[in-house]
């Protein structure tokens, strides 16, 4: 039997004064070789399992114990060697970890054994960028793995000892080779080791084989089987799972050499040879049983056998019972057989046979006691505890009864069929006490067994009601920062607790769900993340025992921007420059730090963060440019959100306007269409803008948009003066500066007055030519003429009453004389007035009056070249020589007009331009009339003439008589 086995049957339950076997640790997953940052769960494994022994793990680095953890199951992440312990154990057998930071690792099982299937596993951190795999075995090549990348050793044997690497081929670049795992087959078990009951039985004795061997607590799961043999000859059935081998009679020819063999996971073992001499007895008498126990079953058939040995010819047999020392003969007979058909109770004694022949009486030498057995009927098992809810460290006391059956009874007390305890008593109840864990829920049953066959109760089952441990929340997503609209899972866990355990989720302290889970050890609850689940939450769990609750997790919801909202607050309705303009951008919703950032027609103005979430404003001095449109962003690195757009307008104040004058020419001339345009640079619309004339309103205009406004008016001599405009908007009113404005007025027809002091014009005298226009702007220049030939020019720089032009007369002064008024706007001529020279032959016509003559001939050369100077010159520039187009009392030349002489002459004499015989002459008045713009010769410069001037004569009627022709001569008559 087993080691283990044989402590397990010897171990009192619940107590720790047996030896306990050394521990040994298993591996899940079973690799000793991980990448770094993967996790390995190590179990502390003694065989038997008694849940009170604490366990105790050392973690060993460089040959140093720096860390000691409590508990039978261990999750390790760091590299070394690991043991366990149990109270009262050895240390386990190191296992050593290694956590690799390479890129390509091989991995093996801790321990490997005979027969065993050993995998070893090639892994890579990216198994996408490797196009083969190979595994090695003292550095040669074994063979190429598929795509598991694994290398299975079946039936492990001491062959397949080495030290194993891989190599991984790779397409970017050069080959990985893993870490050099060392291969070290251990015995399953040792080689067995056959004993025998005796090494010299006698003849006729039984004998007991036993083969021995132990498995290794790691494969205490295997199942051994066992065969022996006599000479190489098996013995028996062939395999079996016992050690013993019965053989109930050894004879003389039973000597010889024995051995066994221990087969387990197809690993076979021979046992060395063991040597068995069979004694020669001597006469022996022996009484024998059928069924060979002196123990015999109530109603069982029971046949004696009384065996002879060392007698020699016929015998005869007989049979007593022994009660109270006195022998009873029961049967005399040749046979050696006694039988009782159906054994009583009161069959029960000792019985013995005698074996005679004719010389000798042989008697046995042992008496067979026969002892009557009752069966046990089938016990019960009951369950008693203090409470009906049994929890954990609760004591229940497990009683096994049975009705009948011969003593001593055998009592085991079994859990899920596996063995807690066995008590042998003189009694028909047998019990037994357990402090309660966990692991102690489960059917419970026992069986009680007097050597006629075992009974087995009917199984009770037991419920350890385990209080909640604290459970753990943790809280699940896919990615690292929780984006409103991401899946979130909270998953409420605990290590222990009785099912069924009610799981409820809080956030805030406010119930979210629960759920009620009856086997597995946590629940989950899953949900959108809306920006309200950010926060603390927390689990609870509960069972009949009580309620425990997890360690609060914190989960922060990032929550995209939503669209801000603009809002522009001014320190009045109607913004002016040189206000303030505050712009408070705000997002509703968003996770703080919000960055806002404001824009004003499109370009950015500023930005300012908000840590904490809510909005943010930027404060703007506001000028004439900032009217437009704004908008502002918000951005929290999830989202960016821009507003609607705000149109603002900012009202600015009239700035001064200017006023300008736009007239066609170079003057402003009556007729003339005058523009008076008024415009200011700054001001918000609606303009209103007034024009002024010495301070009188002319008009008015409203602009809704432009900064600018125009009047046209059309000139009169009245407006000459001062101009001004003024616009105004709802913030007040600016004037512009004053514009003078002089209108040049063309002049009117002049008037030409002559002038003699006598009442005749006679050579000699001296003559006034006066011309006059009353209507016309100054400067005016007057011209005179004589039969059309210039004689002068005067200027009037002033106006007034116009100008005069004075002569002394001689006999070629006789004619037609006009003057013309000219102020460069238009130039008018006068009518013609005729001079009649009185005394032509008297002596007035003088040496005196031939120089005035000449001096006058002189005179009018000088003017005429002037006046063909100054015509050449305008023909030149392509102006005609008058502006006829300023002329309004020019005639029409289709329809004559004749005028008189004016009325300021009528005092003065009037005078006869020719009247050569005393007669009346009558001139009709004569117009020359311009054609179209024909462009001719220019006159011979002695030949200038008024040619825009009509000639009007005059009917002038003379009554001359002596006395006053004398007069004139008089007055002509030249100074001597």
């Amino acid at each position: 039997m087993k080691l283990w086995a044989i402590l397990l049957l010897l171990a009192p339950i619940g107590g720790h004064s047996e030896t306990i076997p050394q521990p040994f640790i298993s591996l899940e997953p079973k690799w000793t070789v991980n990448f770094e940052g993967e996790s390995v769960t190590l179990t502390c494994n003694v065989v038997p399992f008694y849940s009170p022994w604490k366990t105790t793990w050392y973690h060993e680095q460089f040959y140093k114990t720096v860390k000691k953890i409590r508990g039978r199951i261990l999750q390790v992440k760091e590299s070394g060697d690991y043991r366990c312990q149990v109270t009262g154990s050895a240390l386990s057998s190191s296992v050593h970890l290694d956590f690799s930071k390479a890129s390509l690792i091989l991995q093996a099982p801790p321990a490997v054994f005979e027969g065993d299937l050993v995998i070893l596993r090639c892994k890579s951190r990216a198994e996408a960028a490797a196009t083969a795999k190979a595994i090695n075995k003292n550095r040669k090549h074994l063979e190429f793995l598929g795509e598991s990348s694994e290398f299975r050793i079946r039936n492990a044997g001491l062959k397949d000892n080495g030290d194993y690497h891989c190599t991984e081929l790779r397409k970017e670049c050069c080959n990985a080779s893993s870490n050099t795992v060392k291969i070290q087959v251990q015995e399953l078990f040792p080689r067995p080791v056959l004993t025998a009951s005796s090494r010299r039985p006698v003849e006729g004795n039984p004998l007991t084989l036993t083969c021995e061997t132990q498995l290794p607590p790691q494969k205490s799961s295997v199942q051994l089987q066992f065969r022996f043999f006599k000479e190489k000859q098996t013995l028996g059935s062939g395999w079996q799972r016992s050690t013993e081998l019965q053989i109930p009679a050894v004879w003389e020819e039973d000597s010889g050499s024995y051995s066994c063999e221990a087969m387990g996971s197809s690993i076979e073992k021979s046992s060395p040879t063991f040597s068995v001499q069979v004694q020669r007895a001597a006469v022996k008498v022996q009484v024998h049983t059928v069924p060979a126990s002196e123990s015999v079953l109530e109603g069982q058939e029971l046949v004696f056998i009384c065996s002879v040995e060392g007698i020699r010819g016929p015998i005869t047999v007989s049979w007593y019972k022994i009660s109270n020392r006195k022998k009873t003969k029961i049967q005399a007979s040749p046979a050696a057989e006694f039988k009782i058909l159906e054994v009583k109770s009161s069959d029960a004694g000792m019985y013995t046979c005698e074996a005679n022949n004719s010389h000798y009486h042989y008697e046995a030498n042992r008496p067979v006691t026969i002892t009557v057995k009752v069966p046990v009927s089938q016990p019960e098992l009951t369950l008693r505890t203090r409470r009906d809810l049994v929890a954990e460290g609760d004591t229940v006391t497990l009683y096994c009864k049975v009705w009948k059956g011969s003593f001593p009874i055998v009592y085991q007390f079994y859990r899920e069929d596996v063995f807690l305890k066995k008590i042998t008593l003189s009694w028909k109840v047998s019990f037994v006490s357990i402090s309660l864990t966990a692991e102690h829920s489960g059917n419970y049953y026992c069986t009680a067994d007097n050597g006629l066959g075992p009974q087995r109760s009917e199984a009770v089952s037991l419920t350890v009601t385990v209080p909640i441990s604290q459970p753990v929340l943790t809280i699940s997503t896919a990615r690292a920062q929780i984006v409103e609209g991401d899946s979130v899972t909270l998953r409420c866990a605990t290590r222990r607790g009785s099912p069924p355990i009610l799981y409820r989720f809080y956030h805030k302290d406010v119930p979210l769900r629960m759920k009620s889970i009856t086997s597995e050890g946590l629940a989950s609850f899953n949900f959108f993340a809306t920006a309200e689940h950010s926060g603390n939450y927390h689990c609870s769990a509960s069972n009949s025992l009580g309620t425990q609750y997890s360690e609060p997790v914190s989960l922060s919801i990032t929550v995209p921007v939503s669209r801000p909202v603009l809002t522009l607050r001014a320190p009045r309705m109607q913004a002016v420059v040189g206000d303030v303009l505050e712009l408070h951008c705000d997002a509703s919703r968003g996770s703080p730090p919000i960055l806002y950032e404001f824009y004003h027609e499109d370009v950015l103005l500023g930005s300012h963060s908000a840590p904490t979430g809510g909005g943010a404003s930027f404060n703007l001095s506001l000028s004439a440019e900032h009217s437009g449109n704004y908008s502002c962003k918000a951005n929290n690195d999830v989202a960016t959100e821009h507003s609607d757009t705000m149109s603002f307008t900012v009202t600015v104040p009239v700035s001064r306007p200017v006023l300008i004058l736009r007239i066609l020419g170079a003057q402003a001339v009556v007729g003339d269409v005058m523009e008076l345009h008024c415009e200011t640079l700054t001001g918000s619309p609606p303009i209103l803008y007034q024009f002024y004339h010495e301070n009188v309103t002319l008009g008015s205009s409203s602009t809704l948009y432009g900064g600018e406004a125009s009047l046209n008016l059309s000139l009169t001599s009245e407006h000459s003066g001062n101009y001004s405009c003024e616009a105004r908007n709802m913030l007040g009113a600016q004037h512009s500066n004053t514009v003078t404005l002089s209108v040049t007025v063309p002049v009117s027809r002049p008037v030409l007055t002559l002038r003699v002091f006598g009442a005749q014009a006679v050579v000699g005298d001296i003559v006034e030519l006066h011309c006059e226009a009353l209507i016309g702007s100054p400067p005016i220049l007057y011209r005179f003429y004589h039969e059309n030939v210039i004689l002068g020019n005067l200027s009037a720089p002033s106006g007034g009453r116009g100008a005069s032009f004075n002569f002394s007369l001689t006999s070629e002064h006789s004619g037609n004389y006009s003057c013309e008024a000219d102020n460069q706007v238009e130039t008018k001529c006068s009518e013609v007035v005729t001079l009649s020279i009185s005394g032509l032959t008297e002596n007035r016509s003088s040496p005196v009056a031939t120089a005035v003559t000449g001096a006058l001939f002189m005179v009018g050369l000088a003017a005429g070249a002037l006046l063909l100077y100054c015509w050449l010159s305008k023909k030149a520039e392509g102006e005609p020589s008058s502006n006829s187009s300023r002329s309004p009392s020019d005639s029409d030349p289709q329809e004559p007009t004749y005028h008189n002489v004016p009325a300021w002459i009528e005092l003065q004499p009037v005078y006869s331009n020719v009247n050569p015989r005393g007669r009346d002459v009558v001139y009709s008045e004569v117009k020359r009339i311009r054609g179209e713009a024909k462009l001719t010769a220019p006159p011979a410069p002695t030949l200038l003439r008024n040619k825009d001037c009509s000639v009007v004569y005059s009917q002038v009627k003379v009554a001359s008589t002596p006395a006053s022709r004398a007069q004139l001569l008089t007055a002509s008559a030249p100074h001597r």
